[in-house]
């Protein structure tokens, strides 16, 4: 039983990512020739941040953060990251699906 909340859980974290990422889109510029390796950078350092996160222990998950860190400041160095606007349901929707699934992910048990 508690293999199924683990996994219904993961389902719906997902699900609410799928809901807010659904509004975010990551474009580049093709002025500044830095800007393309920034934005390579950017993905480069985003994967090795989460994999060392993932992955690795102790004081070696740090040094992921920092990866994931530089990754964030690089998108928005080279790129734009643009917010089409959403509505308060589907906000409200996305942060509950999220919010559950991480409590039954943890607990394996009913967040209701």
């Amino acid at each position: 039983m508690r293999a199924l909340y683990f996994i219904a859980g993961l389902a719906l974290m997902l699900l609410g990512i799928y809901f807010l990422g659904q509004n975010i889109l990551f474009t580049t510029h093709a002025y500044p020739w830095w800007r393309g390796i920034a934005a390579d950078l950017s993905v480069i350092s985003l994967c090795i941040g989460i994999v060392m996160i993932i992955f690795l222990n102790g004081d070696a998950k740090t040094l992921g953060w920092i990866a994931v860190g530089f990754g964030i400041v690089c998108v928005f160095v080279s790129s734009r990251a643009i917010l089409n606007p959403t509505s308060l349901w589907q906000f409200f929707l996305a942060f509950a699906s999220m919010g559950a699934g991480y409590k039954m992910m943890t607990t394996q048990r009913n967040p209701f």
